[in-house]
Parts: C-alpha cells; sequence; structure tokens
C-alpha cells in the first residue's frame, strides 16, 4: 500500500496559482467523492487553506505517472507545474511539519492545526479515509501538539494576522487613531482583529454575511458590527481594511472602490487581503492611495520574524524524525497482511 500526497503551497506556487487551486469548504464534499473515483486509489483527504491545498491519497498505484496524468485531466485540469510530489517517509515528514506550522508562511502558526483536523472531520465524515490515512492524520495531531507544548516554536508573531498588523503599525505608526474594517469573522479575522486590539486600535469594525458571527467577534474586541450589505459605506472613513471571506470572487474592484476615493482625496487607503481565493482585485493598485498587501507580500515580512524561533528548529525536527520512524515500523508492521508486490511498492525510505 503506498502513501503520498501532493499538492501546491506557497513555497511552490505565488497567490494567483493557489487560488485556482483551492477549494471552498462548500465543495470539499464533492472534491473526496471525485477524488475517490480515481483508479486505484483506496483512500484520501484534502486540505486547502490560503496557502496551500493538498491531496493525501493511499492505494496501489504501479503507474504512478499515469496517474497524475489522469488526476490533472479529470479533477483539475490545472498546469502540473507548480506541483509537489512527496511518496512514503517524505509524505509522512510533511504532513507533520505541516501540523506543527513548521511548513506555514509564519512558522509556528497555529491555526494550521485546527485546518488539518477539520480537514479530516471532512474527509471521515465523506467516508474517504480508512486504516492508513486514518492512522497518519490521528498521529499528525499528536505531533502537532507535541511540538507546541514541548518547543518554543510558537514564539513571536505566529499569526498571518499579526503579520498584518506589524504592516500596519509599520505603516501607521500609533494604531489608536486608525478606523479599521474587518471583513469576514472566520479563525483568521478573528485573530487579525485580536491583533489590532492588543496594538492598541480602539475603532474596528466587522462585517459579515452571518451579522451574528460579526456581532459575536465585534463584541469579543470591543468594536462595532455592520451588516455586510452596508459595510461600503464605511470606506470614505476607513484606513485600514482587512478582508478575509470566504466569497469565491472578488468582492472589491477597481470599479467598486474607485467613486469612494474621489470623496477622500489625499487620504491613503491600506488594504490587506488574507483571503483564498482572493478578496481584492490587483487592479485596485492602479488608485492613487492605495496600498494592497496579499498573502504574498506578507511573506517577505514573516521571514523576519522566523529569527527568533528559528534556534528551535532543530529540536522540531529531532523530534517528528522519531514520531516518522515510529509511523514507518506501524505501516511494516501493517504490510503483514499486504501481498509482498503490493508492501513493496512505497518503500518507506528514512
Amino acid at each position: 500500500m503506498s502513501i503520498f500526497c501532493f499538492g501546491v503551497s506557497h513555497q511552490t506556487a505565488a497567490v494567483d496559482v493557489r487560488e485556482r487551486f483551492a477549494i471552498p469548504a462548500s465543495a470539499i464534499s464533492e472534491a473526496l467523492a471525485r477524488l475517490k473515483t480515481m483508479p486505484g486509489l483506496a483512500e484520501g483527504l484534502i486540505l486547502s487553506t490560503c496557502n496551500r491545498t493538498e491531496f493525501y491519497v493511499t492505494g496501489e498505484f504501479r503507474d504512478s505517472q499515469g496517474f497524475f496524468e489522469s488526476f490533472y485531466r479529470d479533477f483539475r485540469a490545472g498546469d502540473e507545474t507548480h506541483v509537489f510530489r512527496l511518496w512514503g517517509n517524505h509524505c509522512v515528514r510533511h504532513l507533520f511539519r505541516v501540523a506543527s506550522g513548521l511548513e506555514s508562511m509564519v512558522v509556528g502558526e497555529t491555526e494550521i492545526f485546527g485546518q488539518v483536523k477539520r480537514a479530516y472531520a471532512f474527509a471521515t465524515g465523506a467516508k474517504t479515509t480508512g486504516k492508513f490515512l486514518n492512522r497518519l492524520f490521528q498521529k499528525s495531531f499528536q505531533v502537532g501538539k507535541e511540538i507546541r507544548s514541548s518547543t518554543a516554536i510558537t514564539r513571536g508573531s505566529v499569526s498571518v494576522g499579526s503579520v498584518a498588523v506589524d504592516l500596519a503599525e509599520q505603516i501607521f505608526g500609533d494604531l489608536d487613531g486608525c478606523k479599521i474594517m474587518i471583513l469576514g469573522a472566520g479563525e483568521t479575522s478573528e485573530k487579525t482583529a485580536k491583533a489590532f486590539r492588543s496594538r492598541g486600535a480602539e475603532q474596528i469594525f466587522v462585517s459579515n454575511r452571518s451579522f451574528e458571527r460579526a456581532q459575536a467577534l465585534a463584541t469579543m474586541t470591543g468594536g462595532r458590527a455592520i451588516h455586510f450589505e452596508d459595510w461600503e459605506q464605511e470606506f470614505r472613513d476607513l484606513d485600514i481594511l482587512v478582508s478575509s471571506t470566504a466569497a469565491p470572487h472578488a468582492i472589491i474592484t477597481l470599479d467598486k472602490l474607485a467613486p469612494f476615493l474621489r470623496t477622500r482625496p489625499h487620504r491613503p487607503l491600506f488594504l490587506i487581503d488574507l483571503a483564498m481565493p482572493r478578496d481584492i482585485e490587483p487592479a485596485v493598485c492602479k488608485l492613487d492611495g492605495v496600498y494592497l498587501y496579499d498573502l504574498d507580500s506578507l511573506q517577505s515580512i514573516a521571514k523576519e520574524t522566523l529569527a527568533v524561533r528559528e534556534q528551535e528548529s532543530d529540536k522540531c525536527h529531532q523530534l517528528i524524525e522519531h514520531h516518522v520512524r515510529d509511523f514507518q515500523l506501524w505501516i511494516e508492521r501493517s504490510s503483514h497482511g499486504i501481498s509482498a508486490g503490493a508492501a513493496k511498492l512505497c518503500p518507506m525510505k528514512a
């Protein structure tokens, strides 16, 4: 039985490529059903976040190249140029690093752990996992918890939201006089709003399609909730807008934004797009006084915080290698019940 993963991430593809591969939560069930129909595939799981879309599969693949060609023709119909492929121990090690936040744009960030758990819950609910992926992902949760509890990898700015706030401080200095709007009320928006509040921001407005969720986040951060159909009216006075919705297309476009800017000459507008696919049309950068940062823009800033936690990398690596070997032993024991030919398809190399 082979275990492998493939996909795109912020390390292999720019944001314009990643958004073509992104699969919204509403489409995961259908995507899993299609994945399970691929010839030779026994188990499958899809992890799709703002910085990665990854497929974890098991099966008996005598022609791996043929599988990939079939997959991209029938499933994604996409370009393989930016796709990574990992087999056996390399796949296991990668997942353990992902769940631990070591493969994240902001090394040590904690959102990814919950995202991996939700991906697993989707797959188990769709009945596309079995003995091997169940064991692999349950092991990844154990590894992720151990890395965070026994190392200092989470020290410093450890979320995309906190990096966005770092950038806002560099531009505006004190944030207490800035009017800030958060579009979206999910986990990323919550962490971003809290980060703004912790840095002294007092004028925080939250808008979400679910007004109840917007109210809950606004209450949590001392802000004010705005009905989603009314948020555009606040553009005239905004200094900073952070968008992280689940919209399938851009909700802030050049044509929509331009009229508002004519009512606020000589006043800069700072836009941070944390959504995947993107919420803000890249063309808005053509407008005078508009400064747009997307996930890729924040990556260089995130690298500056890496030095704070690099000293922990060796310890994290040793812990992960211990668990990779442990999973390898489990695979070898489990393979005794599989034909010798199948067991040799994907040797678990250290």
